[in-house]
């Protein structure tokens, strides 16, 4: 985990890679709970006769599911000292640019894009994220999420 001591720490830190998150592999179980969670049942994703004589071979993650571990890898990737609440603030040009089979593993590179100061002790963080499917050249997916942070 990186630590950060202050957010002048943070801002030092602009335009640079910052994490590289460690593998996760992707199982049928997580994708199935996702599908429940979001009542989002399509075959691609949890039926994996069918899906193994789809176009992929074999079910698929949810593409917000590889979004959705953004949060998840951020938190455990990156700590800014004195922060006494952080909130998702959103997404920005998000592409899911390859499907992840269940069975992969996947991991993201973050990088601070930008760091802007908010009254009255808070900072808003553009961080470029990239998904990369172990074993592929094409990432799974590439996102700016948006963080704030308050002291």
């Amino acid at each position: 985990m990186k630590t950060f001591e202050s957010f002048d720490a943070l801002e030092a830190a602009v335009g640079t890679e910052v994490a590289i998150t460690d593998w996760l592999q992707i199982t049928q179980e997580r994708v199935d709970r996702f599908a429940d969670a979001t009542d989002d049942h399509q075959w691609i994703h949890v039926d994996a006769e069918r899906a193994a004589r789809g176009p992929f071979g074999a079910p698929i993650a949810h593409g917000f599911l590889t979004l959705s571990l953004l949060s998840k890898w951020l938190g455990e990737s990156v700590h800014v000292a004195g922060v006494r609440m952080s909130v998702n603030y959103g997404t920005n040009r998000v592409r899911f640019t390859a499907p992840v089979p269940v069975g992969s593993r996947v991991r993201a590179r973050l990088q601070l894009q930008s760091l802007e100061r908010i009254a009255p002790n808070g900072v808003h963080l553009c961080w470029h994220a990239t998904v990369e499917i172990e074993g592929q050249s094409k990432p799974a997916c590439v996102a700016e999420m948006l963080v704030r942070h308050y002291a």
